[in-house]
């Protein structure tokens, strides 16, 4: 299953750095674990929810990455709590039952927010990202067309 994330270039290693330190929305500050997507389209949009909303200030060192892995995620039941989600996630990290989970996400409930455990033995086997330069400015800008099409509705 093809894998994406969009991240800063010094942070591209599925090293869990991140999470250990800062945490993350299903696992606490301390727990290494990587957030991956699905889609690329998730990627995009987990990623723009934490960016200023004026888009000023955002470094420009931006990639989209991929790996392909050859692993089937543990499914999270819909419509669990995110404390529910956030125990289970704890768990699985800990008995390393899985090198993947998959959690339907909120921001775009027909892809997955799909997690994966550094410290499982498979996670080894799983290969870098393979990254392409991603700019937000680029994503974001609105072709003269947009303005034209709304004043139309």
């Amino acid at each position: 299953m093809r894998l994406w994330r969009l991240t800063r270039a010094p942070f591209v290693a599925l090293d869990r750095k991140g999470a250990v330190l800062f945490g993350a929305r299903y696992a606490p500050a301390g727990v290494p674990v990587v957030s991956l997507a699905s889609e690329a389209g998730l990627a995009v949009l987990v990623a723009l929810r934490y960016q200023p909303a004026d888009l000023v200030g955002i470094p420009g060192d931006f990639v989209l990455g991929w790996t392909d892995v050859d692993a089937v995620p543990e499914r999270v039941a819909d419509g669990a709590s995110d404390a529910a989600i956030r125990t289970l996630v704890v768990e699985w990290l800990a008995t390393e039952s899985s090198l993947l989970i998959a959690v339907r996400s909120k921001v775009l409930p027909e892809a997955d927010v799909v997690l994966m455990n550094p410290r499982h033995p498979d996670a080894a086997r799983v290969a870098p990202l393979t990254c392409r330069a991603f700019s937000f400015a680029e994503c974001l800008h609105r072709p003269p067309l947009a303005d034209s099409y709304r004043n139309t509705t």
